[in-house]
């Protein structure tokens, strides 16, 4: 017979294999209700989704479900008063709407050729291809135009977003710049002459009706690089904002906010797709004609006009002229009308624009914008060393030195000497060169040589040494600049004195070898 102590030891054994026997059926119990959880998983059938048409009779419902339009039961717990078409469906294993989820933000993108009557949107899916589809809910109250890209859902024939794309975006600048004409400087006969042509008929209209006068359609500011023709326009627009506002009694935020300036930029324009260019320029008119619809002034300016609108038949590699030209000629005097609407072009080769664009009832305008004389240069260098920049003598004194200097017809001053076929010759100087880029430049310059003295030395301001130093490193930073395998070209677009009356055969810099329109030919 076995003991008390022999008992209670075999007792405490058995209860341990006891627990580790409860212990592994709670285990197997865990492991066997994972196992059926995930078994339920996989076992689930798939859901689909569908895209939301239109609501039906009850609780039913029209959706199109991999290209099938099915009518459908709906879920209790799906709010059918949200549904808007275009909206995703999840669908169960029935086939019925169950939650409405996150819409699909890809798609095919394709632009409008058209707004039907009742709100439909006829797309160009291809050249070949054009499609009438509908709204989806979210674009019920967007304003569409003809042009615009949208995002389409081809299978259920909707139009579910519209997209901002950057093809015109970069090519025009819509807001208006703030520059006024206090900021140009040497250009007073010049900027009296474009504000008579193109804020008086603006503000003046009703005078303009009563004596049968037609506004301008447009103005061409020709003449040498860097002498102040986009910022005539970017003033021009400015100032018609400010006075628009003055006569329709808005503010000036107003103003701002509904005007435009549309700065194209030409050579950014040409596309090598046929029928791109065209369409480009089509677009930058409707928009203009868009904005300009609430009577508020939009300017459109082509800078580099030459780029974009040479002379038909002039073309080198091909003649994509002879369709651009005749596009801008059917915007600007076309059956759609321009009102409040001014075409402003800037050109260094007015010789290379078509005639056409530059007869009366188009460019009306032809304005030569000039090199700065000695007193328009003064004028000029006023405005970059204003009373804000420190300087170390009188500022007047200053400005006349400067002023001098570079205007002076000295020996050291001889830029190049023109040989014209016809046996004559000039000796042109660093003055027949400037513009006001060229001055800007200069007094740039001499602040920066300012700055470093004041690091070195402590002295503040500009000084007239400073302005001589800049002056000279300009003259010699363009002492190469005359070496032209084209003479005659590199007179045009210089606008040299007599280029274009006198044929130029060949450029001499006075620092560097002859370039003859002759040397080209021997080489060849």
């Amino acid at each position: 017979m076995k003991t008390y102590a022999e008992m209670t030891t075999e007792l405490e054994q058995l209860a341990d294999h006891n627990d580790r026997l409860i212990a592994g059926l709670r285990s197997a119990r865990a492991q066997i209700v994972e196992l059926k959880n995930d078994l339920e998983r996989v076992g689930d059938p798939p859901n689909s989704y569908a895209t939301f048409l239109r609501r039906c009779e009850g609780t039913t419902i029209d959706v199109l479900h991999h290209g099938r339009r099915l009518r459908v039961a709906t879920s209790a717990s799906l709010d059918l008063e949200a549904l808007t078409p275009g909206a995703e469906l999840r669908l169960n294993e029935a086939l019925a709407a169950v939650e409405a989820v996150a819409p699909s933000d890809a798609g095919n993108v394709v632009p409008v050729v058209e707004e039907l009557a009742d709100s439909r949107l006829l797309v160009a899916v291809a050249p070949d291809d054009t499609r009438v589809l509908r709204r989806a809910g979210t674009l019920t109250d967007e304003q569409l135009h003809p042009g615009d890209h949208v995002l389409v859902d081809l299978k259920s024939q909707l139009v579910l977003e519209r997209i901002d794309r950057a093809e015109i975006t970069d090519l025009v600048l819509e807001q208006v710049p703030e520059v006024s004409f206090d900021q140009i400087g040497g250009l007073g006969e010049q900027i009296e002459a474009i504000r008579d042509a193109v804020e008086l008929p603006f503000l003046q209209q009703d005078l303009y009706r009563t004596y049968g006068l037609r506004p301008p359609q447009g103005v061409l500011l020709y003449g040498p690089p860097g002498c102040g023709k986009t910022m005539i326009a970017k003033a021009v627009a400015h100032e018609l904002v400010l006075r628009s506002a003055e006569v329709r009694g808005v503010s000036v935020a107003e103003a701002l906010e509904n005007s435009a300036f549309l700065n194209v930029k030409g050579p950014e324009l040409l596309n090598k797709y046929v029928g791109e260019t065209e369409r480009s320029i089509r677009l930058v008119f409707e928009r203009a004609r868009e904005k300009a619809a609430a009577d508020h002034p939009v300017v459109i300016f082509f800078d580099e006009m030459e780029a974009l609108f040479r002379t038909r038949g002039t073309g080198m590699s091909s003649d994509v002229e002879t369709t651009i030209v005749p596009q801008l000629l059917a915007e600007i005097d076309g059956v759609e009308g321009l009102d409040n609407v001014i075409v402003i072009g800037a050109s260094n080769r007015e010789d290379m624009i078509d005639p056409a664009i530059l007869r009366p009832g188009r460019l009306d305008v032809k304005i030569r914008v000039r090199r700065p004389n000695q007193r328009a240069g003064r004028d000029i260098l006023s405005l970059y060393l204003d009373e804000t920049v420190p300087v170390r003598e009188d500022r007047e004194q200053l400005l006349d030195l400067a002023a001098r200097e570079i205007y002076d017809e000295g020996p050291a001053s001889a830029f190049v000497r023109v040989e014209y076929s016809d046996g004559g010759q000039d000796t042109l100087h660093f003055r027949d060169f400037v513009s006001g880029a060229t001055l800007r430049n200069i007094v740039d310059r001499a602040k920066k040589r300012a700055v470093k003295d004041q690091l070195a030395t402590g002295d503040v301001g500009v000084g007239s040494q400073h302005l001589h130093d800049a002056i000279t490193a300009e003259f010699v930073e363009n002492e190469d600049m005359p070496s032209a395998a084209h003479p005659e070209d590199w007179a045009r677009v210089t606008g040299l004195p007599g280029g274009g009356r006198r044929r130029v055969e060949a450029i001499v810099p006075l620092q560097g070898r002859t370039y003859s329109s002759t040397e080209e030919e021997g080489t060849a």
